[in-house]
Order: structure tokens, then sequence, then C-alpha cells
């Protein structure tokens, strides 16, 4: 075996490294030094995050007989996730801090690194066997994250739910593969592609298509395998929530859009383009609707995020370089407009407690910061100009409609037509927050530095993304 091969695979080396570190750190670190177990944590992911940027990869890079791929879009698209991850381990600090949770603050920053290597495998797996291995690596340590608040009932309840979905999921996608396996005999991307373009669209292959996007759109909460999301959401601690929420949905769309393109892209017209036109449109449409009803912000935002899931798989139906690059370009943006929000929902329940939306009344008074902070998290996720999130949902669109045919267009404006539906429940916080005549029954308080850390670098990322052109021209250009 030449284990130079391994030298492809830098980023989840130095992930590992840093994994270990971490471990060995949080075991034998005297207790009197543990609490700062957490901020050694961010500062080295920080490092490893800014280390992601150099560039160290030129052109494809196939490893272990091309079960295994990196190149400079994969590394971007794993940098993507890193900037999500640092900010959720920011974001995390005070809550680490907590009587109930800190002698247990080293398992969950090795946890988070645990699963985003998994994700790192699914992003560069070109075998589905490296494929499933990433997978389950992803979200078996989430179920743990999931139970990390021991002594709440809601956080067991949210853990058993993760279980089950995440079994049941495999399970179903395992099934796809096996038919996939029986119809072209071989689980390389490459190979089952050559397989389809020479076979063609059959009964058998809708059938598996079926199985492996269902297995696929229980990771991504696409409608209707959503209903446990909600649930988890709410019942999971607030930064593995944000985690749930960001990281995980956007490494399961990146490698949702590898495998429909790669390895089923020569049957797009005939197997799968319309189970996918319908599970946009159910997930915009649930979604927007569900999120309506709700008043718990964490299921809020649970309902927020099913339906901008529907948004990101815009970007693979286009099938073209404009779609991978708004693709990758919406989930930066989503990464930062989301764990804004999260942000804002986390300081309020570590200093009171409290998550309802009636919570957030005259929140302006009391704490002005916090409420401008989700102000603007709440019109970028809606997608008003001229903040990120305008121009995310711009180019997503533009990149689905560049496909050209007209249950494309027909698609788009059903999406449009939403985009209306979701400034109405996302502007209900703001007007509790900025309009609402009761008083506030947040009192002020200031939050802690690491919050306030994080929130200033999600809104660092709403105004500068929405301005800084450079960022998708970059992306448009490593896609094309």
């Amino acid at each position: 075996m030449d284990y130079t091969q391994f030298l492809a695979m830098k980023q989840e080396i130095w992930l590992l490294i840093a994994f270990i570190f971490v471990f060995l750190l949080d075991t034998f670190m005297p207790k009197k030094d543990q609490d700062k177990v957490g901020v050694i944590c961010c500062l080295l992911f920080g490092l490893l995050t800014l280390r992601g940027f150099c560039p160290t990869v030129l052109g494809d890079q196939l490893a272990f007989g091309g079960m295994y791929e990196t190149s400079t879009v994969i590394v971007n698209i794993k940098n993507i996730l890193n900037i999500g991850v640092l900010i959720v381990m920011i974001q995390g600090l005070r809550w680490s801090a907590q009587d109930m949770v800190k002698i247990r603050r080293g398992e969950f920053y090795e946890l988070l690194l645990a699963t985003l290597f998994g994700m790192y495998l699914m992003i560069s797996a070109r075998h589905f066997l490296l494929f499933v291995i990433g997978l389950e690596t992803a979200s078996l340590p989430l179920a743990a994250m999931v139970a990390f608040d021991k002594h709440r009932y809601e956080s067991h309840e949210a853990a058993v739910k993760y279980v089950l979905t995440a079994v049941f999921s495999s399970a179903v996608f395992m099934m796809g593969l096996s038919y996939v396996y029986g119809l072209t005999g071989s689980l390389y991307f490459s190979n089952i592609a050559t397989a389809l373009t020479a076979q063609g669209s059959s009964w058998l292959l809708i059938v598996a298509l079926a199985f492996v996007i269902a297995g696929i759109g229980f990771k991504l909460s696409l409608v209707p395998f959503h209903l446990w999301t909600a649930d988890v959401y709410q019942g999971a601690p607030t930064p593995v929530t944000s985690y749930l929420s960001v990281i995980s949905k956007g490494a399961a769309a990146f490698a949702f859009l590898v495998i429909l393109w790669q390895v089923f892209g020569s049957v797009y017209s005939q197997a799968w383009e319309w189970m996918m036109y319908a599970l946009i449109i159910l997930t915009i449409t649930v979604g927007n609707l569900f999120a309506i009803r709700q008043r718990n912000m964490k299921r809020f935002l649970a309902f927020s995020s099913i339906s901008q899931a529907g948004y990101i798989m815009l970007g693979i139906e286009a099938m073209n370089p404009m779609g991978l690059s708004a693709l990758m370009f919406y989930i930066l943006v989503y990464i930062f407009s989301n764990l804004a929000a999260f942000g804002v929902i986390g300081a309020i329940e570590n200093a009171t407690g409290k998550v309802y939306m009636q919570d957030y009344n005259g929140l302006y008074k009391t704490n002005p910061r916090l409420a401008f902070t989700m102000m603007l998290a709440m019109f970028s996720l809606a997608g008003i100009p001229p903040f990120a999130g305008f121009f995310s949902k711009f180019f997503i669109f533009t990149g689905a409609i560049n496909q050209g045919s007209i249950a494309i267009y027909v698609l788009v404006l059903i999406a449009l037509i939403n985009t209306i539906i979701s400034l109405y429940y996302y502007l209900l916080v703001v007007k509790a927050m900025f309009i609402s005549d009761e008083e506030s029954t947040v009192a002020k308080f200031n939050s802690s530095m690491s919050e306030r850390v994080a929130m200033w670098i999600c809104v660092a990322g709403i105004l500068c993304l929405g301005i800084v052109s450079c960022v998708y021209n970059h992306l448009l250009a490593i896609a094309a």
C-alpha cells in the first residue's frame, strides 16, 4: 500500500490531530485549568480554519483506488463548514461553562470534531462504502450531542427520536444502494454513472433513487422526512441545535449534490428531476406554513430551516456551475444568518431561560444590541435587500433558471411566492422586538464575551457578504 495517498487527506489529517490534541488536553489537564479547554479548542480550530484558506490543492487528487477525491471546490466546501463550526464552538463557550455541563465540556468539542470528520468523508467520498462510513461517523456522535443535557427530559426524548430517525434513514439509504449495486455491479460513483449512461432509466432505478433520496432527505429535513426536526431542535441544547440546523444540513446538501450530479446525472430528466420538483415545492411550502404557527423560537427556526432546505435544493436542481456556486454561497450566508439568530436565542436562554416568541416583546427597550442582531438575522433569512440573504436567494434562483426548462421557471415562481410567505413570519419576530407595546419580560443583561464575539462575526458576515461581490465571484470561478 502506498501510504503517501494519505497526504491527499490534508484537511482530515489536521482535523484528526486537533481531535487527538483536545482529547489529551481534556484527559490530562489539571482540574483547576479545565475551564480553559473550550478556549484552547476554539483557538486551535480557528488556526485550522485559517489554514484551510491557504492554497494546498492544485487540481483534482484521487486516493485509495478512486474512493476518495479532493479538489479546489471540495477544499472550499470544507472551509465553509469550518467557519460555521468555529462560530458554534465560540457560541458554546458560555453554555459549556455551566455547572451541569462543564465536567463534560471536553466531550462536547470532541464529539463536534468527530462529526465534522464524518462530514469531510461524505463530501470527498467517490465510493458508497466510504460515503456510508462518513455518514455514520457524522450521525452517531450527533445523537450523543443531542442527549448532552442529560438532566432534562426533553434532551433524552430528542436523542431517542434522533437515533431512531438516523437508524431508519440509514436503512432506507442502504436499501437504495443495494438496488443500485444490483443494477450496475459497482459502488464506485464513476462506474455507476458509466453503467447508467449505457442502460438508461428503468423502474428499478427509479425505486432505487427514491430510497436514496429518502435516506438523505431525512438528514436534510426535506418534507415528508422532516417530522423529527422540530422536536429534536427543541429538546437539544441550543449550541447543538444550531450545529444541526447549519453544519449538518450544509454537509448533507453538498454530499447530496455530489451523489445526484456525479452518480445519477445521466438519468436526470428520466428519473429524479420530477422527484426533486415535488420535494422542493413540499419542503418550502410546508416549512413556511408550519413556521407561522410556532411560538417556541427553536421550533420556529426548525421549520424555517426546513423551508431553507428547499431553497438549497434549487442549487442542486440547476445542474450547472452557477448552481454549484450559488449553493456554496447560499450555505455560507445561511451559516452567518442562522447562527446569528441562534446566538441571540442562546444568550437569552443562558441568562433567563426564556425561549418563547412572546418573551421577545419589547426586547429592543432592554437589550437593543441583541434585538438589532436578531433583526439582521431575520432580514437576511427572509431575503430582504441589501443583506446577504437577498443575494443568496437571487443567485440560487438565477442558477436554477439558467437550466432553461419551462418546469424550472414554474418551480422558481412557486419558490418566489413562498418567499413572500416567509417574510410574514420572520417579521413577526421583528414586530415583537420593536413594535410590541407589551413590557419586555427579558430584563437587561450583559451577554458573555464569547457570545458577543460570535454575534459580531455573524453580523459582519451578513453585512459584508451583501456588499463584497468578490466572494461569490471566487466561488463561481472555482465551480466553473
